[in-house]
């Protein structure tokens, strides 16, 4: 074992949730009067978390009352529908499986509201999960790397021991941050020109990929 954990994002990485995500911003956003967005148009707003997802949804000269009218709404919504289309990508809960038979401590940090995280860690890991840390007050959001941080300590490992898993730019710089090295998924919301040109240097291009790399 070349690592003792493994930190995982949450959306794009481990869980397809892009259809919640787009359905709950078309919902806020039609309840705001507002114009919609195409799937290919959230898939870009998100990875900095909902708020920010909202914040580029909006039209650019949206007042900031509606703006947080609009993220209210997507909140509620989002907390009430966000496993209605969401699924695990093939293959990951055998790789989840096989990490947690081998013995290593798993994470997941994510820009996603805490209590979406827990939710869906419920539904999906049975247990496997050691650590699930979301959106939450007094923790700065990724990229800043207090999430993955805290989940070091909850691990009880250092920063040394640990490799993070993830999909986008955000991840990357998240990494980086935290001065943990970094596998890029290529089947999540960002591509491979993408992440080459934002720093990525070690891909899994299926799931299983990963257990060669830790």
């Amino acid at each position: 074992m070349k690592y003792k954990a493994i930190i995982f994002d949450l959306d794009g990485t481990l869980t397809d949730t892009l259809e919640d995500l787009f359905l709950s911003t078309n919902y806020a956003l039609r309840s705001c009067s507002l114009p919609e967005r195409t799937l290919e148009e959230v898939r870009r707003f998100v990875g900095n978390g909902v708020r920010c997802l909202i914040e580029r949804a909006v039209p650019e000269d949206t007042e900031s009352r509606i703006i947080e009218k609009c993220f209210g709404t997507f909140r509620a919504h989002y907390l009430v529908h966000c496993q209605d289309n969401t699924h695990l990508y093939p293959g990951i809960a055998a790789l989840l499986m096989s990490l947690h038979a081998k013995g290593y401590r798993l994470a997941v940090v994510s820009n996603k509201l805490q209590r979406g995280v827990d939710d869906l860690a419920r539904t999906f890991f049975n247990g496997m999960i050691d650590v699930a840390i979301g959106e939450q007050p007094g923790i700065p959001c990724k990229p800043a790397p207090d999430m993955v941080q805290a989940a070091l300590s909850q691990l009880g490992v250092t920063a040394s021991e640990a490799i993070y898993v993830g999909d986008s730019d955000v991840d990357l710089q998240t990494a980086a941050n935290a001065g943990l090295p970094c596998i890029s998924v290529l089947w999540g919301f960002r591509n491979r020109d993408f992440l080459v040109a934002h720093g990525a240097t070690m891909f899994a291009e299926q799931p299983h990929d990963i257990l060669s790399l830790v």
